[in-house]
């Protein structure tokens, strides 16, 4: 099943939550989602991270109006995660260091080890002020990512995760207490929020599939040899319009340093080099043409035997339905069936 890759295996990748908004962050774009609501996608936003602000371990907002980023065992307090404004950094206290998932809300800030099971909470990271230790409700223990809530009104002060895909998609709880199972609320996901998380387009738009496509099959149904030489054509680069449609309800900000059309094809590259199990191909695209697609014309010239026949085989690259990316590689065959190997090299871990 696709599925929404984990952050412990996603470096720079967190979700958070800051002023009445959750912030997704991908240091791997380059940039971070702002939205109001998960579930609705309400006010998506797309801004920039600097570069000081890129590739943490651990991203969370508190109630002062600042976020921190942890990298190892220091975190780096800012304004703005666009401009790395009234940075500080800190040393974590050794009992706030190793944690799984870090958030804030209120003046306390909250780690979660997983493995062991437990929360810790503790009014300041650097001092280990006012800490306590709960133990986490098994029902909360394999989230994929946490992040706060501020405002329910049923239940005050809420937290959140983010849960593995089930056979409902993709969900996040929303719970008043980590330690205790009780009012636990499910929501799903966006799909355009899906869509900026890291495995989500396996999730909107179907796992990657690499394929051989048979673009010409030649005959020569004659007893004797021929020579056959023509032009071949074929389309090669990307298929901008149907990949920039994940972006339509996006605003990219003005200071943003990248545009749409950009930003959706390298979520879509990102896709492909994923392993399967979160819907990607583990294949490097960097050196096929990621320009618009367009049709390229090749002079092919064939010996063919007397009732001999070829194929001619194009690979490409597509997301459920969709073809994605029309590679630049031909292959001529003999044989009916389409070729078994694949022509791109393994993506880098």
């Amino acid at each position: 099943m696709s599925s929404i890759i984990p952050k412990s295996k996603a470096k720079g990748t967190d979700i958070c939550a800051f002023n009445n908004y959750y912030c997704i962050i991908r240091s791997d774009l380059g940039c971070y989602m702002q939205t109001s609501d998960l579930n609705k996608g309400s006010d998506i936003s797309i801004f920039s991270l600097h570069p000081a602000c890129q590739n943490g371990d651990h991203y969370l907002g508190d109630s002062k109006g600042s976020f921190h980023i942890i990298k190892g065992n220091s975190c780096r307090r800012v304004t703005d995660l666009s401009t790395d404004s009234n940075a500080v950094v800190y040393k974590l206290h050794p009992n706030c260091q190793g944690g799984d998932h870090y958030f804030a809300a209120h003046r306390y800030f909250y780690i979660i080890f997983q493995e062991k099971g437990t929360l810790r909470v503790t009014t300041d990271m650097n001092l280990d002020s006012d800490a306590e230790v709960h133990t986490l409700h098994p029902d909360f223990r394999d989230g994929l990512y946490y992040w706060e809530l501020h405002h329910i009104k049923l239940f005050g002060m809420c937290f959140s995760f983010l849960k593995p895909a089930s056979e409902w998609g993709v969900e996040f709880c929303q719970a008043p207490y980590l330690g205790k199972d009780r009012h636990t609320a499910v929501y799903s996901v966006h799909p355009d929020v899906l869509n900026f998380l890291p495995g989500g387009l396996s999730v909107t738009k179907g796992p990657a599939i690499g394929m051989w496509e048979n673009i010409k099959t030649i005959k020569n149904d004659s007893n004797t040899p021929v020579t056959w030489q023509k032009r071949i054509t074929k389309k090669v680069g990307y298929n901008k319009a149907k990949m920039t449609q994940i972006t339509h309800n996006w605003k990219i900000a003005a200071s943003a340093s990248v545009e749409s059309g950009e930003l959706a094809k390298l979520i879509a590259k990102l896709q492909f080099s994923f392993s399967a199990e979160y819907g990607g191909s583990h294949v490097s695209t960097e050196n096929e043409s990621w320009n618009e697609a367009t049709e390229e014309e090749e002079q092919l010239t064939l010996n063919l035997k007397p009732h001999e026949s070829v194929n001619l085989w194009q690979y490409k690259l597509g997301l459920g339905q969709e073809s994605v990316l029309f590679c630049r590689d031909l292959k001529i065959t003999s044989e009916p069936n389409p070729p078994t190997e694949v022509p791109l090299p393994p993506a880098q871990p």
